[in-house]
């Protein structure tokens, strides 16, 4: 009988210690979803930052990596290296989430990273649906396309519209000599070995990584047009980069652009001036940083510069814009002729007349002006 009893005693207090754990469990697991709920809300519109109802116009916001959309959303950049903890006070400061403390804690139930990028959040958005696409690494990028013979100059002004970098930012890492060491380029800059093309990348991307992107480009392209391309002297390359970077601001006609580049070899192989209108163009916009000019008259080709290819010979001191594929593979497959002289003789279609001697050079340019209007 006291064993009956005590067992009945035993399942009693057991019964007993279940129904105050359910009821502290209908109370607790009710609150903590309450408190939950309650933080991962986005806060009220009148929490958000005072100052960003304007795009562009709030600089503590823009500070903070945040700047808001013509739509009501809200562009954050996620730094390099930068922690969920970190990224969670900037988004408690603009008022995008209520509670940098309840971030800190969801980070670390999901225990997945946050990536590093440029992101649009559609608000008013949850915690939980913020924390989901930062770390899904779908960031916002955008398309910007650098155009074939462009300069450092112009590559960067596209950039800084399109919102990539400043332009600043470019042409100085452009010259920084770690990048250019990096790449064993034998120049003062990266003018030349930057590929033209379509390219994504993210608002405010950093400027020293869009030229390592876009040198990237340029090695991988050279080795497709030619194998053996990557085994070159940095010297021997750059022959071939500061021609085709001249092909490239000559040619008009696809099929003219290697009888162009086996022009410019002829040329240095007797030691005569390249005399390219393309390298007094460079000087004048460039070097000089006065207007594309219209017309070259002879005082221009007389300008004591260096890249001035009428009065010295030999090859400028380095490429003068971004040459493309087409005016590459020219460079490095040039065509073999005995042509020492070209010009255009039809403006419309943009075709060269090429010639041997100068007398045969001097007749194809009476011939060309008397067939004018």
């Amino acid at each position: 009988m006291a064993k009956k009893k005590k067992k009945r005693n035993f399942i009693s207090h057991l019964a007993r210690f279940f129904a105050v754990l359910i009821g502290i469990a209908l109370v607790f697991i009710p609150s903590l979803l309450a408190v939950i709920m309650y933080f991962n809300e986005p806060p009220a519109a009148s929490h958000r930052h005072p100052n960003a109802s304007s795009y562009g116009h709030d600089a503590a916001l823009e500070e903070d990596g945040i700047r808001k959309d013509e739509n009501g959303g809200y562009f954050i950049d996620v730094r390099k290296g930068e922690s969920a903890q970190s990224v969670g006070l900037r988004l408690e400061r603009a008022g995008l989430i209520k509670n940098r403390y309840f971030w800190h804690l969801l980070c670390r139930y999901y225990k997945e990273s946050i990536k590093t990028g440029t992101y649009r959040l559609e608000i008013p958005a949850t915690q939980i649906a913020i924390n989901r696409i930062l770390v899904s690494g779908r960031q916002i990028l955008y398309r910007v396309t650098i155009p074939e013979g462009v300069t450092l100059r112009k590559a960067a002004n596209i950039l800084q519209d399109a919102g990539i970098c400043a332009s600043g930012d470019f042409l100085a890492a452009a010259e920084n000599n770690e990048i250019i060491s990096r790449y064993r380029i034998p120049n003062t800059s990266m003018e030349g070995y930057l590929f033209p093309d379509t390219y994504l990348f993210s608002a405010g991307y950093p400027a020293e990584l869009v030229i390592k992107s876009m040198a990237d480009n340029f090695f991988q392209r050279i080795e497709k047009i030619d194998e053996s391309a990557l085994l070159l002297t940095p010297e021997e390359l750059n022959q071939k980069v500061i021609i085709a970077s001249i092909v490239e601001r000559e040619y008009q006609i696809v099929q003219e652009a290697p009888i162009m580049a086996g022009v410019f070899f002829n040329r240095l192989a007797i030691g005569m001036a390249l005399q390219s209108c393309a390298t007094i163009e460079y000087i004048i916009t460039e070097i000089q940083s006065k207007p594309h000019p219209s017309v070259l008259y002879n005082i221009d080709l007389e300008i004591k510069d260096p890249y001035n290819t009428y009065i010295k010979p030999g090859l400028p001191p380095g490429p003068i814009s971004a040459p493309g594929a087409i005016a590459l593979e020219a460079a490095f497959k040039p065509s073999k002729n005995d042509y020492l002289f070209f010009r255009l003789n039809d403006e419309t279609s943009g075709r060269h007349y090429f010639s041997k001697t100068l007398d045969e050079h001097i007749k194809a340019g009476q011939l060309f002006t008397k067939g004018r209007p």
